[in-house]
């Protein structure tokens, strides 16, 4: 754990102006990407005209760069201490990929039973486990740069290896079983390779590569002191940028039907706030650490919305409801998974800080 991570509040580097008023910044950029998308209805076409496949350009390079800074703050070097602990690395393991997308699966068929397509588009929210967006909420939350990573990255192999074979027993084989039309879901290995390796694989290697290359050239303590508090506030303005995108693709649709938004929002939220909670007093209970916690629970909370997105889309169509359920998923998430950043700190404060 990094000083800072022990260091109480009032100890804690200065905030920027930026990150002081991070929330604040996070709801003026969802109420621009709204009126953005509402006002400007053409703007959904023309962001859209810059996609390949189901991958929007604009949206990849935001994620790309929001990620980028802190996979390249990450001591890869110190990476094997995430595997030491097997009770802890187990448990994430456990919360990830089984009670994640149980919870989600039951919540979908309780809530959105009757409107079958945004019950699927949820589901597969619950499968798309979180590979992107956990490496920002662990960084503001000041959690273990490299249990995160160690995190994501066993994360990712399970995404690549059980996607498609998960998309395929939820969606197909057990909805039929509780009284529910189930659907075929085509989902390659190949799909999920791809959608891996853009959002994860080339922030990933972009970290360790400049990492590496300008320690070696400048050495460390200019990397510390210089680099890494020049790239650091790319992370927020990239954040800020994909999240006027995302809303302003459905700003139309997020005013014209917010009751359909609600209705997806409220398993959601009651998602979000179960795993999170679940995760971190599990994490406590096998001894984890603060920082290590914070990675653990934030890793179980969050999910990977660009792959269940890509999915919806590619296998039911842009203007689906899976797809439209599937945008609801991030517009969701990250002003909850903001909230839970402070209840983080709440929880440092009540049962680390004593």
């Amino acid at each position: 754990m990094s000083a800072n991570n022990c260091a109480p509040a009032h100890e804690r580097k200065k905030l920027s102006f930026l990150d002081r008023f991070l929330t604040l910044w996070i709801f003026l950029a969802m109420i621009i990407g709204v009126g953005i998308g509402y006002f400007i209805p053409s703007s959904s076409t023309f962001i859209n005209s810059f996609s390949s496949g189901t991958t929007n350009l604009p949206l990849a390079i935001g994620l790309i760069l929001m990620m980028y800074p802190p996979l390249a703050k990450v001591r890869y070097e110190k990476m094997n201490e995430v595997f030491k602990n097997t009770k802890v690395l187990g448990a994430s393991l456990f919360l990830n990929w089984i009670v994640g997308p149980i919870l989600m699966f039951f919540l979908a068929i309780t809530f959105l039973k009757d409107y079958p397509e945004y019950m699927i588009g949820l589901i597969l929210i619950g499968l798309a486990r979180c590979i992107a967006m956990v490496i920002v909420w662990n960084e503001l939350a000041e959690g273990n740069r490299e249990y995160a990573a160690g995190l994501v990255a066993l994360n990712s192999i399970f995404q690549v290896l059980f996607f498609s074979v998960y998309a395929y027993v939820f969606i197909t084989v057990l909805l039929p079983l509780f009284g529910l039309k189930g659907s075929v879901v085509n989902i390659t290995i190949g799909q999920i390779a791809k959608s891996v390796a853009i959002y994860l694989g080339i922030p990933f290697a972009a970290g360790v590569i400049s990492r590496y290359t300008l320690i070696k050239i400048k050495g460390e303590e200019w990397f510390q002191k210089k680099y890494v508090p020049f790239i650091s506030p790319i992370t927020l303005i990239a954040l800020l940028f994909t999240i006027i995108v995302m809303f302003s693709l459905k700003g139309q649709l997020i005013v014209k039907i917010p009751f359909d938004v609600i209705r997806i929002a409220i398993p959601l939220v009651i998602y979000f706030l179960f795993m999170f909670l679940v995760s971190f007093f599990i994490g406590k209970k096998l001894g984890a650490d603060y920082s290590r916690n914070a990675s653990i629970a934030f890793t179980a909370t969050g999910n990977n919305f660009e792959l269940a997105i890509a999915v919806a889309i590619g296998v039911f169509g842009i203007n689906s409801g899976e797809a439209f359920a599937g945008v609801i998923g991030p517009l969701v998430e990250v002003p909850a998974l903001i909230a839970l950043v402070n209840v983080a700190f709440w929880l440092r404060k009540k049962y680390y800080l004593k």
